[in-house]
């Protein structure tokens, strides 16, 4: 008795949804955001700037944490020599020192990521109307974003068009 209920309830749902289905004639693309900043010129641009500059600011951490080091190493070697006072107060400068570059290291990672973030910020700003014009000329009826697919088919994925739109409009911006 249960059973035939059940069968029931699926014959009407399927009838329900596949009539619906096979009228509707919606389009559905996916775009990959990740793909659209990694290989459009502008996101090729970002990256390569924003990361010169960030070696180049490396570097010059890199000479401090040396000198640092230095400065440590001969600072043990003469700890026998010196008076304990003395030797005090130099180690306390020293990690005063050390501290100064932490938050100074720390300070630079903090403002290339905030770098990073505005030109990403930019890059969607000009997207939006490149989107909404590919959208309202091709007659879509949802546009998803490709992480939120599990499975999908190439055909509906758009990232190619819209990199090359994006590469016409935006080859580059200014990095503050």
């Amino acid at each position: 008795m249960k059973l035939k209920y059940i069968v029931k309830i699926f014959v009407i749902i399927y009838f329900i949804f596949g009539i619906t289905n096979s009228f509707a004639e919606n389009k559905i693309v996916y775009i990959d955001m990740n793909r659209i900043l990694e290989k459009s010129k502008v996101g090729i641009f970002v990256e390569k700037e924003l990361t010169k500059i960030h070696e180049e600011k490396l570097d010059k951490f890199s000479k401090t944490e040396e000198e640092l080091k230095k400065e440590e190493i001969d600072l043990i070697s003469k700890r026998n020599i010196m008076d304990r006072e003395e030797f005090d107060k130099k180690v306390k400068f020293l990690n005063e020192k050390a501290q100064n570059y932490q938050i100074e290291r720390r300070k630079w990672f903090d403002e290339i990521a905030d770098k990073r973030n505005k030109a990403r910020a930019e890059v969607l700003k000009s997207l939006d109307p490149i989107l909404s014009e590919y959208f309202e000329q091709n007659q879509i009826s949802i546009m998803l974003y490709k992480r939120n697919i599990a499975i999908g088919t190439s055909e509906l994925d758009i990232t190619d068009i819209i990199i090359d739109k994006l590469n016409k409009k935006l080859p580059s911006i200014k990095l503050n």
